[in-house]
């Protein structure tokens, strides 16, 4: 009996297609465009590379079952339109929170004391002696952390700024007591966090509301000291305010694994300037993480094909 067929955006590596590879056959997101007539037996998306999924691909396949993300974020999918057309969407929740926010934490401590600017150096011509005023960053025991987003991401750097003896501020839209009580965390209205945090670390989904929550006004706000830390969406920044605080010192730095667009135009001005640790969307980037991921991914698939209850459904 042949495998149900598994349209995927992007080609997964080696160690990732195998975890699918007695469950579906796995053909390219190019038969959407090329109009293949083998479309009418895909039974299902398996979205990894964040390509827009909506009502236009849901209707080019009348056989799709169900809709499976590798990963956590679906800002990619528009849920409702493929949820109203009988088509669960699922994603993978928990599994990501760890590494993630391991990577905001190396990214605030990169940023703070220069780690990619120092390497730099140390591997170029100029580095001939020791001068203990050189490149002086900043303390990150002790400092006043602000995280924007208290879920499950946002509670795992708080436990890990805990070891730093950080203080913590939060904000989102309502209080979490529980997380107070737990985390020793305090909650602080979003202009208050700007105001007083030596670092603000995003963990939000992007939605409407979300989507360019620090702008100008927010940037302006923070002290001249400060770094911004972004492990969430790249929308969720204005990246033309985010330049010009950062060229013109409203803030000492940022630490952005995610950007908007992504990547960055190759003559973006962000990538000129010495102030911004950049990396390529490693938040997830771990193989246990990513493999567990994948395993999650596959039983939301393997759900939807026999038409059962997802394990881990997104809901509108």
């Amino acid at each position: 009996m042949p495998l149900p067929k598994v349209l995927l955006d992007v080609p997964f590596p080696d160690f990732l297609e195998a975890v699918f590879s007695d469950d579906c056959e796995l053909v390219p997101w190019s038969l959407i465009a090329d109009r293949d007539p083998s479309l009418s037996d895909v039974k299902a998306i398996l979205s990894y590379s964040h390509t827009p999924v909506g009502g236009a691909e849901v209707d080019a396949l009348p056989a799709l079952r169900v809709v499976s993300n590798y990963g956590v974020g679906v800002d990619h999918i528009d849920v409702a339109a493929v949820t109203d057309r009988g088509v669960p969407v699922g994603n993978t929740p928990g599994v990501v929170d760890g590494a993630t926010a391991d990577m905001a934490l190396a990214l605030m401590l990169a940023a703070a004391r220069n780690v990619v600017e120092g390497d730099r150096f140390a591997r170029g011509p100029g580095f001939l002696d020791l001068d203990p005023g050189r490149m002086l960053g900043r303390d990150v025991f002790g400092a006043t952390l602000g995280i924007v987003g208290m879920g499950r991401i946002g509670k795992e750097v708080a436990r890990r700024a805990q070891g730093f003896g950080m203080r913590i501020l939060y904000f989102q839209r309502r209080r979490d007591e529980q997380a107070e009580s737990r985390l020793g965390v305090r909650y602080a209205p979003l202009s208050q966090l700007l105001s007083e945090s030596d670092f603000v670390t995003l963990h939000v989904p992007l939605t409407p509301e979300s989507r360019g929550l620090l702008g100008e006004a927010e940037l302006r706000a923070m002290k001249p000291t400060a770094f911004l830390v972004n492990t969430a969406r790249g929308a969720v920044v204005d990246p033309e305010a985010l330049s010009r605080a950062l060229a013109e010192g409203w803030i000492a730095g940022a630490a952005l694994d995610v950007t908007e667009p992504e990547p960055l135009p190759r003559d973006h001005a962000l990538l000129g300037l010495p102030n911004l640790v950049l990396t390529p969307h490693l938040g997830t980037g771990t193989v246990q993480t990513r493999e567990r991921m994948a395993r999650m991914a596959l039983e939301n698939l393997r759900a939807g094909l026999e038409g059962s209850p997802l394990p881990y459904p997104v809901s509108a």
